[in-house]
């Protein structure tokens, strides 16, 4: 998918995600899950986090590292899967997700759900990006609606909001989706 750049690498962070920066909203340790080209963990590096970003694709976190590098921004990047962040081990305050939840199949998503649980503390945050049933068509991934939201968490995680978001790409056409904040019990 990065051979060449991907509709979701937009070159900046997400508008959504970084009004929550300004907001305060992300703090503490910061773990971008599929990071991708490190936007989001820059964003968050950028502003004095202890940010890491992780992804399964080893030319995203490369691109990632030259970013961080020419931007004179001290952030950490790992090719490492989503699904088994307990191996990590570390624990973080916030987790941040654009587009990562929607790819996963059903049983992957209470896999990732687990691993997530395992590695954000109690009382810290997941925020999350993902593409909504509100989208037309049926190009890009699975679509997610606010009750799979609220059902793959309810185990573990308050959800605090979920409201109607756009995520950019470099289409030029926003896609609906939603914006998930949540609570570590």
């Amino acid at each position: 998918m990065y051979q060449s750049t991907p509709p979701w690498d937009i070159g900046r962070p997400q508008r959504e995600f970084l009004q929550l920066a300004e907001a305060g909203a992300i703090r503490g340790r910061v773990l971008d899950v599929g990071c991708g080209t490190g936007e989001h963990t820059l964003m968050a590096a950028a502003r004095g986090l202890d940010a890491m970003g992780v992804d399964t694709t080893a030319a995203a976190i490369a691109s990632a590292e030259r970013k961080a590098r020419e931007r004179g921004i001290a952030a950490r990047f790992l090719v490492h899967d989503a699904l088994h962040l307990p191996s990590l081990g570390e624990q973080f305050d916030t987790a941040l997700d654009c587009g990562l939840f929607h790819v996963f199949s059903d049983e992957d998503r209470r896999v990732f759900v687990d691993s997530l649980s395992a590695v954000v503390r109690p009382g810290g945050r997941y925020l999350m990006l993902c593409f909504s049933e509100r989208q037309p068509g049926d190009f890009g991934p699975r679509r997610v609606t606010q009750a799979e939201i609220r059902s793959s968490f309810a185990r573990v995680w308050r959800v605090d909001s979920i409201e109607p978001a756009a995520l950019e790409n470099n289409g030029g056409v926003d896609v609906q989706g939603w914006l998930a904040c949540l609570t570590r019990a």
